[in-house]
């Protein structure tokens, strides 16, 4: 347990940022499974739901959730399994 009142303000702002990013990963998360099975069951829906999960990895990006390389490599594979459908 922290001792200090800056250490405990600390915890705190590590709560709020936990909380915060946990909703923001998952949002990503489910975007890109639902673009995923989208382009596996080849729906007509299929550029509209990768178009989604390509901004909601850029909004993750932006709010420092996710590395952007990362968000590079899963908007790359998704451009890929796109194209492939087509």
């Amino acid at each position: 347990m922290a001792n200090t009142s800056s250490a405990l303000k600390r915890m705190r702002q590590n709560e709020r940022r936990r909380l915060r990013n946990r909703t923001v990963r998952s949002k990503v998360r489910t975007a890109v499974k639902t673009a995923r099975t989208a382009l596996g069951a080849s729906d007509a829906t299929a550029r509209a739901t990768v178009t989604e999960a390509i901004s909601a990895l850029d909004k993750a990006v932006t709010k420092g959730v996710i590395h952007r390389n990362t968000a590079a490599r899963k908007k790359s594979a998704l451009a890929r399994r796109l194209a492939a459908a087509k």
